[in-house]
């Protein structure tokens, strides 16, 4: 059983910036692909980056060039840099665990094994 704790969420004024931080139990959080979600209200939960255990990324198109996504497997944590952030990035944010291989694939579902209990990111104009 892996569990996962966020931190790191708060609020910011639009073109701010935010790192989250994800701490993972499992001693054997290197095998693992993580990946970051987000779920604003009303709407359905999303990847918005994910990064498999040799360390390739994958993101959504909405956060390309502006989101960094990193592990420490020194640490067992995760990492996301938010840069630019839009209003339209408010959302609770997730980090996510599971043993899956295409991090492209696999960024495109919510059917991950591992969840935290999230982080509130609130981005004002």
């Amino acid at each position: 059983q892996v569990q996962l704790v966020e931190s790191g969420g708060g609020s910011v004024q639009a073109g701010g910036s935010l790192r989250l931080s994800c701490a993972a139990s499992e001693y054997n959080y290197h095998t693992y692909s993580m990946g970051w979600f987000r779920q604003a209200p009303g709407k359905e939960r999303e990847g918005v980056a994910g990064i498999d255990r040799d360390g390739s990324t994958s993101y959504a198109d909405s956060v390309k060039g502006r989101f960094t996504i990193s592990r420490d497997n020194a640490k067992n944590t995760l990492y996301l840099q938010m840069n630019s952030l839009k209003p339209e990035d408010t959302a609770v944010f997730y980090c996510a665990a599971d043993r899956c291989r295409n991090i492209v694939a696999c960024l495109t579902s919510t059917s991950w094994d591992y969840w935290g209990q999230g982080t509130q990111v609130t981005v004002s104009s």
